[in-house]
């Protein structure tokens, strides 16, 4: 079973003889790192509460885990597993959004104003925080304005000081139904709220508040535009999250040994590192001093500089796990320790498309949370400009998950993919996700105020991940695991054309040989056919097939939910870059699908 994280309402004090703090609530750990990270928002009982930054979080400095390639990446030289439920232990929590209302008096202000106890008002009513909160793209988070919005927008008069209350009409079960009433008899509803451009036509600015931090002051002369938001919306946190794959040589029993001594140990010599391996007992029968000399050396010799553009660091990481994928495990040298081991199948590969299929029984994911952004998801655009912080003084480690399980690593045959890619009438249809795709990143430059990147949408790129959304989809029906417990791993930058579906589970589950066995050439054969044969029909067609555009700004094309989308935590991309139509063909070229009869 996953151990679950602990949440605090409050630090630890230093006095040894006070009492450890009580338990707030708890999550799974992995929603620490993709759910309710640093800066979220979480809802426990009738209060409301915001993830507190990483100096306040209380983490087991015995509970690490390594993973030197993607530390090396980002700049970190621990990774920490987030805190399980513990009476030492624990994320920190701070309230969340400050302004509370009575349920019986419908007065609104802030939490400490009330005159009751046990999160009651004086007249005896229950309160309950705030539904609505304000947002910018740079991360900033505060409370709803209720005085200058039901006094429309009137900062630069002095406010009249009454009372405000929240008052539900029920009339309609629309925003209109909801006003807020100030003392002084102004009242505004909450309709039009959630408009782009409402606050900033009322002149109500962005705070810069980041009430996550501690101590903070907010972040002076933000210019971005604030949005209104639910509290529990989707788009009020995006964590960013990094991820890669225990590779050889890392991958190694005897690596991982060292891996907490390593940066002692580099540059030293054979006979420092013999006598300190000894003084760590890291020497046993199965391991010597040897082993582990060889094993410093061997890092030394392959580790690179940490990439400069930031843009590039999942294509430099996914470039190294591409040609480890390609390459079978040497079965000598494979350990019971080691986190990775991929063979190729027993037999020819199932479709003259498909180039190699390797079975990757054993694999190990480590997936850190480097940041987060809210109103609009990461992208290319804006790689470092909108990321929140999520510390108020930069630390030497991260949060960060492990995930073991297995895979089926599937590359295409490049000669008949190039061959298919140059035909005119493939780029014409994939410049149509192209199109939209700039325009998005165009969008996202502007508002950072960095040049816009280019796209690098492809035919391949959509073909294989529209692949993988097939495959995941169709062995949901035959593995026994749910999509939802599978994810995809893209390789489609340059020289790679390949996809790994693989379990993504922190327990044993997801090493059952489920999966594996979805790779034996009859089976993925069978698996294969029926998905194809399931693509060239949809219960939303012809509407699905013949859109011009679908999905999250215009990304998609043939591709809806009934038909190729998956479980959110399944699919690198969010549900985007989709097309069925390059697989099987559309109404107009029929034959040009990859997997189209010649």
């Amino acid at each position: 079973m996953t151990r679950s994280g602990g949440f605090r309402g409050q630090r630890p004090t230093r006095r040894p003889a006070a009492p450890a703090p009580t338990a707030t609530g708890k999550v799974r750990r992995a929603q620490m790192i993709t759910t309710y990270g640093v800066g979220s928002m979480i809802a426990i009982d009738e209060a409301s509460y915001i993830v507190a930054g990483l100096e306040d979080w209380k983490v087991n400095r015995g509970e690490q885990t390594h993973e030197p390639r993607l530390q090396r990446a980002l700049g970190v030289s621990q990774l920490y597993l987030p805190p399980a439920e513990s009476p030492y232990y624990g994320a920190a929590l701070r309230r969340f959004p400050n302004f509370y209302s009575c349920q019986r008096c419908t007065l609104l202000q802030p939490y400490g104003r009330f005159g009751g106890k046990d999160s009651t008002c004086a007249c005896g009513g229950s309160l309950i925080p705030s539904r609505f909160v304000l947002a910018c793209e740079d991360g900033h988070l505060g409370d709803f304005p209720y005085w200058a919005w039901v006094h429309r927008g009137a900062q630069d008069v002095d406010p009249c000081k009454k009372d405000l209350r929240m008052i539900t009409t029920g009339r309609t079960a629309s925003l209109r139904s909801i006003e807020i009433v100030c003392g002084c008899g102004r009242k505004a509803s909450m309709q039009g709220a959630f408009r782009r451009n409402e606050l900033r036509r009322l002149r109500i600015r962005c705070s810069g508040g980041r009430p996550w931090l501690r101590g903070d002051q907010g972040v002076a002369g933000c210019t971005k535009a604030p949005r209104t938001m639910q509290r529990g919306s989707s788009a009020a946190w995006f964590g960013v999250v990094r991820s890669s794959l225990a590779i050889p040589p890392w991958s190694t029993k005897v690596q991982k040994l060292i891996d907490l001594h390593y940066a002692m140990w580099r540059g030293e010599s054979d006979d420092v590192i013999e006598r300190q391996a000894k003084n760590a007992n890291l020497i046993s029968s199965n391991v010597t001093a040897q082993h582990i000399i060889e094993a410093v050396r061997r890092r030394e010799k392959i580790e690179a500089p940490e990439p400069s553009d930031e843009a590039d660091l999942d294509l430099d990481l996914k470039t190294e796990e591409y040609e480890q994928l390609c390459a079978p495990t040497n079965t000598n040298e494979v350990d019971e320790g080691d986190d990775f081991e991929c063979r190729p199948i027993d037999g020819d590969v199932p479709f003259p498309e498909i180039g190699q299929v390797m079975l990757v029984t054993r694999l190990r994911e480590v997936r850190v949370l480097q940041s987060f952004t809210r109103v609009e998801p990461p992208s290319a655009a804006d790689a470092a400009t909108r990321r929140a912080a999520l510390s108020t003084s930069e630390l030497d480690w991260l949060p960060a998950m492990e995930v073991a399980g297995e895979g089926v690593f599937v590359r295409l045959s490049e000669e008949r993919l190039r061959a298919w890619e140059s035909q005119p009438e493939v780029g014409v249809r994939v410049k149509q996700i192209i199109r939209n795709d700039e325009k998005l990143l165009a969008r996202r430059a502007e508002a950072s105020g960095r040049p816009a990147a280019s796209s690098r949408v492809s035919a391949r790129s959509i073909l294989i991940h529209t692949l993988a959304h097939l495959l995941i989809n169709e062995w949901s029906l035959d593995s026994g695991y749910s999509a939802s417990a599978m994810r995809e791993r893209l390789y489609t930058g340059d020289g790679m054309a390949g996809l790994l579906i693989y379990t993504a589970t922190s327990d044993s589950a997801g090493s059952l040989g489920g999966i594996v066995r979805q790779g034996d050439p009859a089976r993925l054969r069978r698996t294969l056919t029926s998905a194809l044969k399931r693509a060239t029909w949809c219960s939303a067609d012809p509407l699905c097939m013949e859109s011009g555009a679908s999905g999250s700004d215009g990304l998609n094309l043939a591709a809806c939910h009934v038909c190729t989308l998956l479980p959110e935590t399944s699919c690198e991309l969010n549900n985007t870059l989709l097309d069925r139509g390059l697989l099987i063909g559309w109404p107009e070229q029929p034959q040009l699908g990859f997997f189209s009869p010649s």
